[in-house]
């Protein structure tokens, strides 16, 4: 049988876009690039992934966007692609005696402005265009996302 050609495998990622009186929530969180700026964002749900990075509890309730980034890596040549699945969503209690995930310094809330004039400390383009979205007013229904 002949080899199979490389199967496309993009790591699939959500994020959060949390807004609170014209303020982002985001993550400074250490990379091998140094320190770098993201939504909160893993390799699940978006609640749990943003109480275990910023000790918030977090709903989400609207689909802001689906989003593709690939990139090479300087230090490895790696060859990757995310998927991000964006939502908004309600912040809820903050519970402060939670620890941060490890690599997670600290959360920080800065202004689109703010956002927008560092763009060398994002950890993705995408944060950038998650933002833009949200801020464009961009929200789909939850039911666009079928979970079993």
């Amino acid at each position: 049988m002949p080899a199979m050609p490389n199967r496309w495998k993009p790591n699939v990622t959500v994020a959060a876009v949390i807004e609170r009186e014209g303020r982002f929530l985001l993550v400074e969180e250490e990379t091998t690039d140094g320190l770098k700026l993201n939504n909160q964002y893993r390799f699940t749900f978006p609640g749990r992934e943003v109480l275990e990075e910023t000790a918030h509890d977090f709903v989400p309730t609207a689909l802001v966007g689906v989003y593709l980034n690939r990139f090479v890596k300087t230090r490895t040549g790696d060859d990757l692609t995310y998927l991000r699945f964006a939502f908004a969503g309600t912040l809820g209690t903050h519970h402060s005696w939670r620890t941060l995930d490890t690599g997670i310094l600290r959360t920080v809330w800065m202004t689109p402005d703010e956002i927008r004039a560092c763009p060398e400390r994002h950890r993705s383009p995408l944060l950038l265009a998650c933002l833009e979205d949200y801020l464009a007013g961009q929200r789909h229904p939850l039911t666009l996302v079928h979970t079993d």
